[in-house]
């Protein structure tokens, strides 16, 4: 009986190593079995930038979607396995997220994790991520780090048009349409507000910029006030002002301009503030008048915006939302762009093959080249092993006060030239 038993034992052995997902062990990739894939993220659910919080509910509808349909082979969920999706609250702390990616990996044992927010907190978990060889997939910040210092972290990708790439696009605008203008510039003292000013400087050249950029101040994130460097604006005659914060210090920083009498000719807000809830509120402060013709880009559709009522990929966006969101509001953008990105992950885990391993999963994050039904038409996701930068084409719009309403203002335009 003994030595029945411990041939049995050695047969389950060699299943374990040979049959993906069957039993745990040696030769398995982390996160995947026969019937589920596990993936997760960290994301500000409270804190300073809580604004975000809906974004991976978005996500977390639009995997209840995939698991419950029948794909493209007949089977539900992606080739048969049932995405778990798993989030944590790190407060927008860089302390919480790297304990909570490591949390993600060792105790959850993700396959990858998809879309952690915020440049900081990236960055926080970027080393860890990458020196254990797990995809930290499509996160939600532009900073251009994603795409410039891919050598030394491969493991870590972008999604969204880089802050340089949409700083620049500003920048074009401002140079085509206000020429000679006096220039102020308000951004945010860290590699996110750099990034916008860098891209929006190097747009306009180095000549022209110090030729009509006539104050340029940056403002702590821990800042409460921006008084004092609003009243320096004011002083400097400028007539354009140009808004590179987050949402809340951004509405902080209008609101501050009006209080102390500026009356820019154009404001340009970057699209990371540019968030219904900034704008309804500014309108509500300040008046519609002041808030008219603000310019900003976006990348995807508005989901409140009735332009886009009757298309396809809008009206299924809204029924996945009905039925699988738990009562949220559809015409949040930031539920939206959780969908935006949640689509994104299962396109590419199809490309990863029938039993995705975390490599093939990052081979087919770096061969994009297809477009995103919830994007802008025309805008394509593409990527390759030496671009990192998937999505790089943007729109400008221009808000209507009245309507609150963005109105494109213009073709798609390519944020950093291929």
């Amino acid at each position: 009986m003994r030595k029945l038993v411990a041939v049995a034992t050695v047969l389950v052995a060699a299943l374990a190593l040979t049959v993906p997902g069957a039993i745990g062990g040696p030769g398995q990739t982390p996160g995947v079995t026969a019937k589920t894939v596990t993936i997760g993220g960290t994301f500000p659910l409270t804190g300073p930038a809580a604004t975000y919080a809906p974004i991976p509910l978005g996500m977390k509808a639009y995997f209840a979607y995939i698991n419950a349909r029948r794909g493209p082979d007949g089977k539900r969920g992606v080739m048969g396995r049932q995405i778990i999706w798993k989030y944590y609250d790190d407060g927008f702390n860089t302390a919480n997220t790297s304990a909570l990616t490591r949390r993600l990996v060792e105790q959850d044992k993700v396959f990858a994790t998809v879309g952690q927010l915020g440049t900081e907190p990236v960055l926080a978990s970027r080393a860890y991520m990458n020196q254990q060889k797990v995809p930290q997939a499509l996160v939600f910040t532009g900073a251009s780090y994603w795409g410039t210092q891919y050598k030394e972290f491969p493991w870590t990708t972008g999604y969204q048009p880089d802050y340089i790439a949409e700083g620049r696009l500003y920048g074009l605008h401002l140079k085509a349409n206000y020429r000679g203008k006096k220039i102020a510039i308000v951004y945010q003292n860290d590699d996110y507000g750099k990034d916008y000013l860098y891209g929006f400087r190097a747009a306009l050249g180095k000549a022209y910029a110090d030729a009509n950029v006539v104050a340029q101040e940056p403002v702590e994130t821990t800042a409460t006030s921006v008084a004092a460097q609003m009243i320096r604006i004011r002083a400097s005659g400028a007539t354009i002002l140009a808004v590179f914060q987050l949402p809340r210090p951004s509405a902080t920083t209008i609101g501050t301009a009006k209080a102390l009498g500026i009356d820019p000719e154009q404001i340009y807000l970057n699209s990371v503030a540019a968030i219904k809830s900034v704008m309804d509120g500014l309108v509500a402060a300040l008046g519609a008048p002041y808030m008219n013709g603000v310019i900003t880009d976006f990348y995807i559709k508005d989901p409140a915006d009735p332009r886009w009522a009757n298309d396809a990929a809008m009206k299924q966006y809204k029924t996945i939302i009905a039925k699988y969101g738990g009562g949220v509001n559809p015409n949040d953008g930031q539920i939206y762009v959780g969908v935006v990105k949640a689509e994104a992950f299962v396109q590419v885990l199809y490309r990863a093959g029938k039993n995705p391993t975390r490599a093939s999963l990052m081979k087919a994050l770096l061969s994009m080249n297809y477009p995103n039904k919830f994007l802008l038409p025309g805008i394509t996701q593409k990527s390759s092993k030496t671009d990192h930068f998937i999505v790089s084409q943007m729109q400008l719009h221009r808000y209507n006060s009245t309507t609150k309403l963005w109105v494109p203002n213009g073709k798609v335009i390519e944020g950093r030239p291929r």
